[in-house]
């Protein structure tokens, strides 16, 4: 487990780092990759999709599993809604509420009940699946494009979990927690900016 947290901690940096190097176009990518690549393009999915990670990790127990798959399990119903041209009101507002709300519920380490963590994570899931599903190239196949952003969020679940978890085992959650300010701090930065 040690080794695992360890790839955890040295995994998200790296997916920084590459985010903005995938987010020009002409990649030539499509489906599955288009989808992989969907979530790490944009810092509100990622830092609300790793402040996921970030929380249950915290809360430990069953919300370690249950968040991060209502999390996904969310994206892809939004994902569909969004493919299938479905209005949303408000979805933009409710992307960057989740950066803040995450991030603050991380950084206090938000103590809820695992159903209502679970209904809220899930409904900022569908926010961002909704927005995923509407920004499908037109090349792509729905199901690839949804199987590749589905992943590619579980990924950064882990990231976040791990992290999470190598925090708690050497007594310094006060990191998870500080990391959780600042995704806060960057999603009130995305309002006011």
């Amino acid at each position: 487990m040690r080794q695992l947290s360890r790839l955890f901690a040295f995994t998200a940096p790296m997916l920084l780092i590459a985010a903005p190097a995938m987010a020009h176009p002409g990649h030539g990518v499509t489906g599955f990759d288009a989808g992989l690549v969907h979530p790490l393009t944009g810092a509100d999915h990622l830092l609300a999709i790793v402040a996921v990670g970030l929380w249950a990790g915290l809360a430990g127990n069953r919300s370690l599993w249950l968040w991060p798959a209502s999390f996904v399990a969310a994206i892809i119903a939004g994902g569909a809604i969004g493919m299938s041209g479905l209005a949303f009101p408000a979805v933009e507002t409710v992307i960057l509420a989740s950066v803040v709300v995450l991030g603050v519920a991380t950084a206090l380490n938000l103590k809820l009940h695992i159903g209502l963590g679970a209904a809220l994570i899930a409904a900022f899931g569908l926010a961002h699946g909704y927005t995923h599903g509407l920004e499908i190239p037109a090349s792509a196949s729905g199901m690839e494009f949804a199987a590749g952003f589905a992943i590619a969020t579980a990924l950064l679940h882990g990231c976040g979990l791990g992290v999470a978890i190598a925090t708690r085992r050497i007594s310094a959650e006060k990191l998870t927690r500080a990391v959780g300010a600042m995704i806060a701090l960057a999603g009130l930065g995305m309002i006011f900016a």
